[in-house]
């Protein structure tokens, strides 16, 4: 049994076009970066000099995690997207099986497999970004925002195998401006714009719906919104499990 767990796992997610694949542009050392794309090879929204890989098979991923313990010039791994890693789980084994009851019972293990063997042995910071959708909660009758997967892994909610999830959000300047934090910095850009993309650390009265959540103290309620950079996330997560 393997009772280790990965304190440096992020989940990032959010709507289509709110910064997410963006916000990895300011990680340091990129040379140290293993970047698995499951997006059909789409390119980055900035230049950099990730190690980037193009994953057509979802079992690549374990295979890359694997690979990465035994080099020590990675510091961190991306996986982008976990939604479409799912997507593409379900194109390749599940669509083609003879089986379907057994090949959605596979889909489910491949990812708690994923994550209780692979991600929680892997000593790197290991960042999952995912997309968002609002579903209704039948039972509370309620828009919910959250990781759609298939599956009985929709019941268990992908959001409970991990500690550290940030959203991704466009957000008005002008409801901005009552973070006084140093990890904020509204540009002149985006005053003229009128809107930020930035990071959602913590839940507020508007956003209850949504499944946000790290650990108790990790950040301050000034802190709520923060610039959109992965590099912030991660040096609060090291300061926060170190200390």
């Amino acid at each position: 049994m393997n009772e280790k767990t990965n304190d440096n796992l992020i989940l990032i997610c959010g709507k289509s076009a709110t910064g997410k694949s963006a916000s990895l542009r300011n990680i340091e050392k990129p040379e140290g970066v293993m970047y698995l794309n499951c997006e059909n090879n789409k390119k980055l929204p900035f230049r950099t000099k990730f190690n980037q890989y193009t994953v057509t098979d979802p079992e690549q991923v374990k295979e890359a995690l694997t690979a990465a313990e035994g080099m020590p010039e990675i510091h961190t791994i991306v996986i982008d997207t976990l939604t479409y890693m799912m997507d593409m789980y379900e194109s390749v084994y599940v669509l083609p099986a003879t089986n379907t009851m057994k090949a959605w019972g596979d889909y489910a293990q491949f990812f708690k497999t994923l994550m209780s063997q692979y991600v929680a042995a892997s000593t790197k910071n290991v960042i999952f970004l995912a997309h968002t959708m609002d579903i209704l909660n039948e039972k509370e009758m309620t828009m919910e925002t959250m990781v759609k997967v298939k599956g009985s892994l929709m019941n268990v909610g992908i959001e409970s195998f991990f500690s550290a999830i940030i959203a991704t959000k466009k957000v008005r300047t002008k409801d901005l401006e009552k973070y006084d934090t140093d990890l904020l910095n509204i540009t002149s850009e985006d005053t003229a714009l009128g809107f930020k993309y930035v990071y959602q650390t913590k839940l507020t009265e508007s956003t209850t719906n949504e499944r946000i959540r790290n650990s108790i103290g990790m950040w301050e309620t000034n802190e709520t919104y923060t610039d959109n950079d992965a590099q912030l996330v991660i040096n609060r997560l090291h300061e926060y499990y170190e200390s």
